[in-house]
């Protein structure tokens, strides 16, 4: 398939909900499937270290989480925006209490229901995502990590529970990595979220290194910037530190995931240090062979 929004929330939308002619359970992971492939970058990694019995389960919430997005980021004004957010939510509510009408959810109440799945991290999601149609900045640093809360940590909770091992302390340590992985991604995109109106640095850090809101927005970028981002990225070891401190809880299918995922996170900070922090005029990137390391590290 080729993954045009529009197109597909013309599709799959509120109209085609409301019409209740509910897809079989082939078709919507076939759906599912396709979403995922469209889009995950790295799906080759996921299929290999992935159990096969697992990618069904993965690719229902990778597509209800793209839809998220997309319904958040690609549906025009942010009423639309919410609106669209809220019909989503229904939706998955259905998984819960009724029937799901949707292809995506469809497959998502079989994977669900296996797994034992509770709704708090798809939920938690939208939240995320209707947060980012009402702030775009952040006063301090606690404001970012109450914002992972949502945005991050799910994820990782969701994949705990794909593979069985979602103890409380599992949860909690994943936590640490999903924040790290969003932390490390906000100092990498620090220009392409600033030309969409977004700023993840808190205002508080910027204001301590003489750094404003506008010379993110217009890419002035300077040694006091560097200092700034340099700042963000070291306290963001720590959280990829305490996270290390999962694997061990895991079993070795869970681990060889999750230890990929910790150092990719810790791979774009060596990538942000190798650009010397001025992540305004060149976005940090993780090589190709960089990432067949970690890959071919994982699998042995």
């Amino acid at each position: 398939m080729s993954w045009r929004f529009p197109s597909e929330l013309a599709r799959f939308g509120p109209s085609f909900t409301n019409a209740g002619l509910v897809p079989n359970l082939t078709f919507a992971r076939q759906y599912c499937r396709g979403v995922t492939t469209q889009h995950y970058e790295n799906f080759a990694v996921a299929t290999v270290l992935l159990p096969r019995q697992l990618l069904v389960h993965f690719h229902a919430v990778y597509a209800y989480c793209r839809w998220a997005d997309d319904l958040a980021d690609e549906s025009g004004d942010g009423d639309t925006a919410l609106s669209l957010l809220n019909w989503w939510r229904g939706e998955l509510l259905n998984c819960y209490h009724g029937t799901p009408v949707h292809p995506v959810l469809v497959a998502l109440q079989s994977t669900i229901r296996k797994f034992a799945i509770p709704p708090e991290p798809f939920l938690n999601l939208l939240q995320a995502f209707e947060h980012d149609q009402r702030v775009k900045e952040y006063r301090t640093f606690d404001e970012v990590l109450a914002y992972c809360t949502n945005s991050a940590n799910p994820v990782g909770r969701l994949v705990l529970h794909l593979f069985g091992q979602a103890t409380d302390k599992a949860l909690t340590l994943s936590d640490d990595v999903c924040t790290g992985l969003q932390l490390a991604n906000f100092w990498q995109d620090v220009a392409r979220d600033a030309a969409i109106g977004r700023v993840y640095i808190p205002q508080d850090d910027l204001a301590r290194f003489g750094v404003s809101v506008a010379d993110l927005k217009e890419h002035r970028t300077s040694a006091s910037f560097q200092a700034c981002v340099r700042f963000q990225a070291q306290r963001t070891w720590g959280f990829f530190e305490r996270g290390r401190g999962l694997l061990p809880l895991l079993t070795p299918e869970a681990r060889r995931n999750i230890r990929l995922f910790i150092e990719g996170g810790e791979a774009t900070l060596r990538a942000i240090k190798r650009v010397d922090y001025d992540t305004l005029t060149t976005r940090p990137t993780v090589g190709k062979g960089t990432k067949l390391k970690l890959l071919l590290r994982a699998l042995i």
